[in-house]
């Protein structure tokens, strides 16, 4: 019997922290734009790393990795990451969740339920055509926007200049 307890003990701890893990992914927010837009005017010593995204798009879950290593990379210095989902709302407990426990993404992820994309992508960036991925790169008033995909070492590149800057 005390060879059972061990047993199940151990294999307790070897699997709670998967599960608590999996279980923070159920916490996505789900936010309307004007709960969203303060994080595109944030003015302090951070760098600020917004990606527009959805699991159905496939150059955007090409990218994901990248951010992921990114975020991992800078995550001891005064950075911050977003990774905006612009799945369907009806879509955030079947497909949205499911891809994000799979993935096991570590990056701050929010669900963005801002129907009327023509009243806020100019909002973000007047050059933006609606196209994802997209990605929002800043720190106070130094900004980059780019539409279209991004390898590590571009967004390394863009980082890393406004982090020592």
């Amino acid at each position: 019997m005390k060879y059972f307890n061990t047993i199940i003990i151990f294999i307790f701890l070897q699997t709670t922290p998967f599960l608590l893990i999996s279980q923070s992914f159920r916490d996505v927010p789900t936010i309307d734009f004007k709960t969203f837009e303060p994080w595109l005017k944030k003015q302090n010593d951070t760098t600020y790393v917004i990606n527009f995204w959805a699991t159905w798009c496939a150059p955007c879950v090409k990218e994901l990795p990248d951010f992921e290593k990114i975020n991992k990379k800078y995550e001891s210095q005064k950075f911050k990451m977003l990774l905006v989902s612009l799945d369907f709302l009806r879509d955030k407990e079947k497909r949205l969740i499911p891809f994000l426990e799979k993935n096991q993404l570590r990056a701050e992820v929010t669900l963005l339920h801002a129907p009327n994309a023509n009243v806020w992508i100019d909002i973000v960036d007047k050059s933006w055509s609606g196209a994802i991925p997209a990605t929002l790169i800043y720190k106070n008033n130094r900004k980059v926007f780019h539409e279209g995909g991004y390898t590590f070492d571009e967004l390394d590149q863009i980082i890393s200049k406004l982090i020592t800057n």
